[in-house]
């Protein structure tokens, strides 16, 4: 039986503007794994602003296969218009979904014209089982392949679950077979030429509001030291990279494990950004500090998401509010910028939680001025449907909007691309969100944004941003945070940068 290598275009879809494109992880880690058995060509709309035409172009000049990462909110729209172009010139050609949003919502994925196949969590082994079905003709061995989900006989066919790998952190990504790999390194408040890196994979916790936690299922890897040592130098002797901003979803977890990273990072010295979560930062020995100092570690994204403990719980958070505040004290002790997130307005109290939060934010701002705060909306992710969790099936069954009608989550992907809907897997919108107190968490971060503009901001002038600061002190000083209006006229005379965007 014929195994001719199949001819696969990886497409990362537009999610971002060019300045600010980062690596496309993801489809590089994919080229990696297919290049024993498969060839594979990249395109990335991040840097490609007629990346569709393009995709159109490539297939028909030869092409088995094409693969889309992506991710819910603005990705999704892209990858839906490169998927029905692709599909309308050449409906021959399969198209295979992966990444966050597909193992979210596999059957929203394939409830389309557009898409042949998802492939859920890890892609890279189900990817290369499935090109090796097509190459050989042997469709007949689809349903053996972990991970993979396709309509057979008119229905939705779900496969058994991969189990978890860390075969990626073996692998060296390609960078040099980018096209300019330096396009991708960006002046940020932490460099002339940052570059986005990650590290380990997964993460051992499970809340309720992150992609993360359905793609990996609470398994965790992290790097050998040796490895992350090897990819760190060819960054910077190579490329020139002076900064990292690095993408693993916690960096500071367990302190066993991560103490031989840190002391990689220590040899480097190039200032870097990452993820971490407040119980981890409490309770690092100043051994470890004495090293994140070394290392010249400038700001730590922490998910504080509430105030409230019970809240923390129910969202399977696995922290406390306490250690929000330790975690900031620990930061302000040994230089590092606290970059603190919070999810407003859950369904159980949307208005009381909301003003907690506020009067928490205040807190921490008395205690530590520099604290970086992002605010969203608290939207959890729809329930897979091989959850066997009681209680989030209980509590994703108890969402109501505001005429009490229970929540009906989006059947497909275009349903998943209204603006609504985009709005809710962003964080930014929810069905149970009245329009005042809407209002008010927009006015509350125009009012906190101005007052204390973000350190990442390296357009807005030195000046600018003191008139900012100036113009909000009284409206946050006496809590009158109800229709900005010269605050927002004066971010946008000033181009003040949306911190969120940013943290990407």
């Amino acid at each position: 039986m014929s195994t001719t290598p199949q001819r696969v275009l990886l497409i990362n879809p537009t999610i971002t503007g060019k300045r600010h494109a980062r690596f496309p992880l993801a489809v590089l880690s994919l080229r990696t794994a297919l290049e024993a058995r498969h060839s594979a060509r990249i395109l990335d709309g991040n840097i490609d602003r007629d990346f569709v035409t393009t995709a159109v172009r490539a297939v028909g000049e030869g092409v088995d296969a094409v693969g889309v990462t992506v991710m819910g909110g603005p990705q999704l729209t892209s990858a839906i218009a490169v998927s029905r172009a692709i599909r309308a010139r050449h409906p021959q050609v399969p198209i295979i979904w992966g990444g966050a949003f597909p193992t979210v919502c596999p059957e929203a994925a394939l409830n389309t014209a557009y898409v042949d196949y998802v492939v859920r969590s890890q892609g890279e082994d189900t990817l290369t089982e499935l090109l090796d079905a097509h190459a050989a003709g042997d469709l007949a061995a689809l349903p053996a392949i972990r991970g993979l989900s396709w309509r057979g006989e008119g229905k939705l066919v779900h496969n058994k679950e991969r189990p978890f790998s860390a075969a990626g952190l073996e692998r060296t990504l390609p960078y040099d077979e980018l096209e300019n790999p330096r396009q991708y390194l960006t002046k940020t408040y932490l460099g002339e030429r940052t570059a986005g890196y990650q590290a380990a994979l997964g993460c051992r916790f499970r809340c309720t509001f992150c992609g993360v936690a359905t793609m990996y299922r609470g398994k965790t890897a992290l790097p050998g030291a040796a490895r992350l040592e090897q990819e760190l130098r060819f960054l910077h002797e190579r490329l020139g990279v002076d900064a990292i901003q690095f993408y693993d979803h916690n960096f500071f977890d367990r302190e066993v494990d991560m103490v031989p990273l840190l002391e990689v990072m220590a040899k480097f010295q190039m200032p870097w950004w990452c993820f971490a979560r407040s119980d981890a930062l409490a309770n690092l020995s100043e051994r470890s500090w004495a090293l994140v100092r070394k290392s010249r570690l400038r700001m730590a994204y922490i998910g504080a998401e509430s105030p409230s403990d019970w809240l923390l719980h129910d969202i399977r958070k696995g922290t406390r509010s306490d250690q929000t505040l330790a975690a900031i004290e620990q930061c302000r002790s040994h230089g590092v910028i606290p970059e603190l997130s919070f999810m407003l307005a859950p369904p159980q109290d949307p208005e009381g939680e909301t003003e907690r939060t506020f009067e928490f934010i205040r807190t921490i701002k008395r205690l530590h001025p520099p604290t970086e705060v992002m605010i969203y909306i608290y939207t959890p992710l729809p329930l897979r449907r091989d959850n066997t969790n009681a209680a989030a099936a209980r509590a994703a069954s108890a969402l109501r909007d505001l005429s009490g009608r229970p929540i009906e989550f989006p059947r497909s992907a275009d349903g998943w691309a209204e603006p609504h809907w985009l709005g809710y897997w962003c964080h930014r919108d929810a069905p149970w969100l009245s329009e005042r107190l809407r209002r008010r968490i927009i006015d509350f971060t125009t009012v906190l944004g101005c007052r204390f503009p973000t350190v990442m901001d390296i357009r807005a002038s030195h000046w600018g941003k003191s008139a900012l600061r100036s113009l909000a002190s009284w409206r946050y000083r006496y809590r009158h945070y109800d229709n900005p209006w010269e605050l927002r006229v004066s971010r946008k005379l000033i181009r003040q940068w949306d911190p969120r965007v940013l943290s990407l």
